[in-house]
């Protein structure tokens, strides 16, 4: 039986040697499916142990390093501009909102079903459709006359960046060679936390020189550029051969979209009873979803990954501190500028030094990764991003620029320490040929924590004492931070690793 080396096909009925197993079709069926899964794993682990060559790995690099940024960045860009497109376009406030939430919208439902696409039709289709997608989506946003028009643009240009979040990790996973996994691990990470981080202070920069459809136009070369070299260096995939499930791709839809939805209802004070609906919906059909998929040989949702001890936690983690890192990020703005009196240049100064300690940190934790458990570092990070929280939320009423920005670095070093060592454990936790699930995985708990965090400020804000609400909101983002560094801690625990492959495993 020959085998294409991009394309993997499933072996026969006979070559399971299912006749064995006599009339019982289901456990034929079973056996079959678990006997293609692991020589897929055993493709992919080989076809994927060295990488992509030199100079062709640079190139595909670039291309999705490049990508990732540019989607990440609009999902935090449009906040800094909402008031004035609002009166470009003639919309209210209230209504502006859903120029951010139908991006966030469409990315969260989609995620998911794209990575498990991926793993079928490969990964570099799904990553280049995105990104065109993503690239033509941008050029639309930026013509925009009305407010319908823009939400709808931002709609598409939300499920083109989801394909290239869903298939971002199972990439670079490919790309580079097993030794360097954890140094492309660390830079996919550093673009991440750096383009989510800077988003605010980009924007600011574009809207002191131009006008707001500039903040999507800038999309549109750049796109360009990424798909033209992804075109030619990118490299195809093994694919699986399960068909693509599609009643699981609808209910993933409902019930992520659903729990957003009603995060943030319920974090922009609206009605109860519409809050009680979605979120109640979600977890109904949710349940159905998670059922379901428990019985699927590959499922949509990686409920299978998440059985795996260094995985769940991996995830958990992810998701208690990125909703720290949201928490900041709204909270501070106001902080600086109505609690301490900075104007809004000064305050994106300040917080400059957040992401470049990043830049600075995540390298050489992806370095790190060589020598220590992902999940000491990422402990050690999470504390550190705790007490740099700690810091923020105790400064003195009339600080030096100085105390401010050491604490910011302070923050930025925890995060940065953390975030690959964190990737590098989910990513090399999943079997090979479930790195599209992983991906997928990777993104939704980031997007989730991320929308509680928002949430989670604007609740906090409602109800504490006037002039409160900016130090509480911190105080609360240093209590996940603390509970992401405990979780990550539980992964050093023998009962966490791996079993060790025996001689006959």
């Amino acid at each position: 039986m020959k085998l294409n080396p991009f394309v993997y096909k499933a072996p026969s009925p006979a070559d399971a040697d299912l006749h064995d197993f006599g009339h019982d079709y289901a456990f034929a069926g079973r056996v079959a499916q678990i006997h293609r899964q692991s020589r897929l794993a055993a493709l992919m682990s080989e076809h994927y142990a060295d990488g992509m060559p030199m100079p062709a790995r640079v190139w595909a690099i670039a291309t999705v390093m490049l990508a990732i940024s540019l989607s990440v960045l609009d999902s935090a860009i449009a906040n800094v501009a909402l008031p004035t497109i609002a009166r470009d376009l003639n919309a209210s406030p209230a209504t502006s909102i859903w120029i951010v939430n139908a991006y966030q919208l469409a990315i969260t439902i989609s995620l998911l079903p794209l990575a498990a696409l991926g793993e079928i039709v490969g990964y570099r289709r799904v990553y280049t459709v995105g990104l065109a997608l993503f690239t033509l989506a941008s050029l639309a946003c930026a013509l925009s006359d009305s407010l319908l028009t823009l939400t709808l643009a931002r709609v598409a240009q939300g499920f083109g960046a989801a394909g290239i979040m869903s298939v971002n990790s199972a990439l670079v996973k490919m790309i580079y060679p097993r030794a360097w996994f954890g140094r492309g691990v660390a830079l996919n990470s550093l673009i991440v936390a750096f383009s989510s981080a800077a988003g605010p202070t980009l924007a600011a920069g574009i809207l002191s020189i131009a006008h707001w459809p500039w903040l999507f136009a800038v999309n549109v070369p750049l796109g360009i550029i990424a798909l033209g070299i992804a075109m030619r260096s990118l490299p195809d995939s093994i694919r699986a051969s399960h068909a693509f499930d599609w009643t699981g791709a609808l209910l993933s839809a409902l019930t992520f979209g659903l729990l957003i939805s009603g995060i943030d209802s319920f974090g922009h004070g609206q009605e109860r009873w519409l809050v009680a609906v979605e979120l109640v919906a979600a977890v109904i059909i949710g349940t159905i979803f998670v059922r379901r998929q428990r019985t699927q040989p590959v499922p949509l949702l990686p409920v299978d990954l998440l059985r795996i001890p260094i995985f769940g936690l991996s995830i958990c983690t992810s998701m208690a501190s990125f909703c720290a890192q949201m928490l900041a990020f709204v909270a501070l703005p106001f902080y600086l500028q109505d609690s301490l009196g900075f104007d809004h240049v000064q305050t994106g100064l300040l917080m400059t030094a957040w992401p470049l300690t990043i830049v600075v940190v995540a390298p050489v934790a992806g370095r790190l990764l060589e020598h220590y458990k992902p999940g000491l570092l990422g402990a050690i990070g999470m504390t550190a991003f705790a007490l740099g929280l700690l810091a923020l939320a105790m400064l003195p009423a009339q600080p030096h620029s100085w105390d401010i920005v050491w604490r910011m670095a302070l923050c930025g070093f925890g995060f940065g320490l953390f975030q690959s060592p964190n990737n590098y454990a989910m990513l090399t936790a999943a079997p090979a040929h479930r790195s599209g699930g992983a991906s997928g995985m990777l993104g939704t708990a980031r997007l989730t924590g991320q929308t509680t965090g928002a949430a989670l400020v604007a609740l906090i804000f409602s109800v504490a004492p006037q002039g409160y609400g900016t130090r509480a909101a911190l105080y609360v983002a240093a209590v996940f931070a603390a509970v992401a560094a405990v979780v990550s801690s539980l992964r050093t625990l023998p009962a966490a690793q791996p079993p060790a492959k025996t001689s006959h495993g």
